[in-house]
Parts: C-alpha cells; structure tokens; sequence
C-alpha cells in the first residue's frame, strides 16, 4: 500500500507539472485491468468527494467513459451518450447543468486500459477544448511516457518488496552508509566520520545500487527511505 501510494504521488507530480504548462485542467488517469476489472491505480486532481464515491460505489463497472474506451484507440469526446457515471454529485460540487469531457486512450501489454480524462467546465467549454484539440499530439504522448513510466515503477517497488522481508539486505557497513547518505552527507564526510576512504564509501554506495535494483546513489536514498530499509546508526 505504501509503495502503491508512493508511486501514485510520483505519477500525479509529473501530470500536474506537464499539464499546468498547457492550461488549467481538471483531469484523472486511471489505471483498470481488463482482466477482473478492476483499478490498479489512479492519479487526479478531481473533488476529493467525488473520487471516494466513485470508489465506493464501484461506478467504473457502469462508467460510460470506461466503456467507450474498451473499444477505443483514440481520444473521444464526450456527448449525452458518453457521460461521467453518476453526474449528481459532480453536479452538487460544481453547481453545473451539465457535464463535458475528454478522454484519451491507451492499451498496454499487461492488458491494462488506461485513460487520461478531462472535465470541461461549461463556463470554459470553448477555451478548454481548443486547448485539448490544439495539444491532442502532446497529451496522447503524454499518456505514453507517463504510463511507462507508471508500469517502470511498479515494477521497481514489486522487485524491492521482497527485500522488505529480509531485514539484512544490507552489511552493517552499507547501512551505515546509506544512513549518513539518508541525513545528507557527502561521501568525504561519511568517510571521515567512518574512518574509511572515500573511494571505499563509494564501492558500498555502488553495491547499495545494484541490491536495490535502481540506477544511481540519489535513487538509492530515496528508495531506502520509502521502503524503511535504513536503520539508525547507534
């Protein structure tokens, strides 16, 4: 649940940065396994009341957004057939007659259906839509890189659970590294506090790396902190 948490807020940080750069939208993304159904994952910025109804009423069984996109391969709009699911309580948040949207589409390998979803607001309809339409190459690949990165995540956070199990995945030495890495230390003053060179800190920093499967020391880190695998020097 944690890592799950922690890459839906990685995913929601890199939405909002690229779309805040294109206009003011109210969007979701939305991961649903086409196996059982399911949503695997999400990311939005839509009323917080609204998402928890949606969740609890189990509305992306009946959603006719979800739906259309089972059987498409390209963006959509939205028209009185294609409807967010259950309107009446989006209508009481945002005092609105009535609901306009977007949605793209994407089918990965791991038979996920994935969308990247806008609600228009009336009052804005023409602007927010000449926005969708002039930026509909860049929001399409922008539900491509984000969801690969999403699935490279996952992936990530899958393979460093099991770790979680073995409480010495690393030497009392690689601790003590990553610890003083984890409270900001250079590798110079780590060595020094450790009594150790330099170039020894970064042979443990490295091998640190390659047990947590990522790519560099900062990664290392951050991951280590995540998944509660530092343990305070005594």
């Amino acid at each position: 649940m944690e890592n799950e948490s922690y890459v839906n807020s990685v995913i929601k940080k890199h939405l909002e940065t690229k779309l805040n750069e294109l206009g003011d939208f109210t969007w979701a993304y939305v991961v649903l396994s086409k196996n059982n159904m399911s949503i695997s994952s999400h990311a939005t910025n839509y009323p917080a009341k609204w998402v928890e109804h949606y969740q609890e009423n189990n509305l992306h069984f009946t959603d006719p957004v979800v739906i259309t996109a089972l059987n498409r391969l390209t963006p959509f709009s939205w028209n009185e057939k294609i409807a967010l699911a259950d309107q009446s309580l989006f209508l009481s948040i945002f005092e609105k007659t009535k609901i306009y949207g977007y949605t793209f589409v994407l089918h990965d390998y791991k038979k996920n259906l994935v969308t990247l979803s806008f609600i228009i607001n009336p009052d804005k309809r023409e602007e927010t839509e000449r926005s969708i339409n002039l930026h509909k190459g860049t929001l399409d690949l922008l539900l491509a890189s984000v969801h690969e990165e999403y699935l490279a995540l996952i992936s990530l956070a899958q393979k460093n659970a099991s770790h979680i199990v073995n409480e010495n995945i690393f030497t009392t030495r690689e601790n003590e590294i990553l610890y003083w890495a984890s409270v900001g230390k250079t590798y110079s003053e780590t060595g020094t506090i450790l009594g150790i060179k330099t170039t020894t800190v970064k042979f443990h920093m490295s091998n640190i790396v390659k047990k947590l499967g990522v790519t560099n020391a900062r990664h290392a880190v951050r991951l280590g902190i995540e998944l509660h695998l530092v343990r305070p020097v005594s």
